[in-house]
């Protein structure tokens, strides 16, 4: 909701999160209408027996190793047009990978990527990936 050009759904977040910066009459009248502090959820720690130290951004590379897979087996090619978006259920979850946004990153990316992530990506046919192994 706006008003008068200011979206007010994202001003009441802000006084919510920073409410401990605002001076005491700020926060006396926003506590009059109600607003009080929010705190941030702390994250919980990943699950699944993901080991201390796991890689960042596993999960993403799962996900997005299925979607390749399973468009490389339909499609019979290795090339993904960049704005291409692949649905891929996981572990009874539905997900939906930009796929050739994903490729694109990894790409890129790829001296970051661990070894058994390239061999992986080699197994689908990402010749460039052999070329950097």
């Amino acid at each position: 909701m706006t008003w008068r050009g200011d979206d007010i759904g994202r001003w009441l977040t802000r006084q919510q999160r920073d409410f401990n910066r605002l001076n005491p009459e700020q926060q006396k009248r926003l506590a009059a209408l109600g607003v009080r502090q929010v705190v941030p959820a702390r994250k919980a720690p990943v699950s699944g027996g993901t080991k201390a130290g796991a890689v960042r951004g596993t999960g993403a590379f799962t996900r997005g190793l299925a979607a390749l897979a399973q468009y490389v087996q339909r499609e019979q090619l290795t090339v993904v047009p960049r704005q291409h978006t692949e649905r891929v259920t996981l572990d009874g979850q539905d997900h939906e990978v930009r796929l050739g946004v994903w490729v694109s990153n990894q790409k890129n990316r790829r001296n970051k990527l661990n070894g058994e992530q390239l061999a992986r990506l080699a197994e689908l046919g990402m010749d460039w990936v052999s070329a950097f192994t």
